[in-house]
């Protein structure tokens, strides 16, 4: 089918794309290009536009004939989104119901939306599952929720399915080496990390040293980029075996601390890697885990290459691929 991709010049977002282009489909691109890259934009058309021009999304549906959306297109700074609210609740949700009001004039009945466990706060769980109490702690995480309730009534309104895809830690890059990390500013650990291992002057902070993990740093779940691509194809299939909505946490189940990530990477690229303790960030989870129980098997999925090494190797590749490493 013809997918339009919301957000298809990101990072998840092209991946995306790359897979659906795989697995037989046309992702079309809509983005502004405020933080995607018109060159990651490689197997389909793209169309340059803001999700809050309703009838360019309703023309841009109707024109290429799509009959599903992937919408990823959303402001994704959480720090930034205590400091500046409104900016997060007018891109994130109005502009959200922007999207589906277009999918509604173009008869478009299909969503896959791009979630976060961002909407579940600070659980105090081991391992997070669908049950797990909503209590974001932020307005970013507040917004994807809000969209999420949002998706939720617009199937018993109006017909329209979808699936939000609540993601943990999204990292590394295209194992073929066509597309990585490109944040602007980074703000993701593992491109720090190997930011740092690539030029010496530079260090990795590291916030907080006292949690109550094994080590003392905060524990997260990593999933490799290609696998969260792999589940928005997968999702659309389970849309149409179950029309409805319904929403299903994307990891592995296995944590990682973050100087566990450090001494990996430090290993991997026969770097010295400089790290500054700082103190904890306010609401930062000891531990956010995912439950993935529910994408096997509803979806499907599983994220094969998830392992800690494998996506190591696979960002450190695509930097090196950039040209940002003189000396290798």
């Amino acid at each position: 089918m013809n997918v339009l991709v919301t957000g298809g010049a990101g990072y998840i977002g092209s991946h995306t794309c790359k897979a659906l282009h795989r697995a037989g489909h046309l992702p079309v691109t809509y983005d502004n290009l405020s933080s995607g890259h018109a060159h990651a934009v490689k197997w389909g058309p793209l169309v340059v536009g803001d999700i809050a021009d309703t009838t360019l999304l309703a023309a841009t549906l109707g024109a290429h004939d799509c009959q599903a959306i992937i919408h990823f297109a959303a402001h994704a700074y959480v720090g930034e989104s205590v400091g500046d609210p409104l900016k997060y609740y007018a891109n994130n949700v109005a502009g959200t119901i922007g999207m589906i009001e277009a999918a509604r004039i173009a008869g478009v009945k299909r969503i896959v939306f791009s979630s976060t466990c961002a909407v579940f706060g600070i659980p105090g769980l081991a391992l997070i599952d669908e049950h797990a109490e909503r209590r974001p702690i932020n307005p970013y995480g507040r917004s994807k929720l809000m969209v999420e309730t949002i998706l939720e009534d617009c199937w018993s309104a109006y017909g329209i399915a979808s699936m939000a895809l609540r993601y943990f830690n999204a990292a590394g890059a295209d194992p073929d080496g066509e597309l990585g990390e490109e944040h602007d500013p980074e703000t993701h650990l593992i491109p720090l990390v190997l930011q740092s291992a690539l030029d010496p002057a530079r260090s990795i902070s590291v916030f907080g040293t006292d949690y109550p993990t094994p080590d003392g740093t905060c524990i997260r779940d990593y999933v490799h980029v290609s696998d969260l691509a792999d589940a928005h194809v997968l999702a659309l299939d389970a849309i149409d075996r179950a029309p409805g909505f319904s929403a299903c946490n994307l990891g592995t189940g296995r944590g990682v601390s973050i100087s566990e990530v450090v001494a990996a990477a430090s290993r991997l690229t026969n770097r010295k890697i400089n790290v500054r303790h700082a103190p904890r960030r306010p609401g930062d989870p000891p531990e956010l885990v995912a439950d993935p129980s529910r994408a096997q098997t509803e979806l499907g999925w599983s994220a094969r290459r998830s392992d800690l090494d494998t996506i190591l190797s696979d960002a450190w590749a695509w930097f090196k691929s950039q040209g940002a490493d003189a000396k290798t």
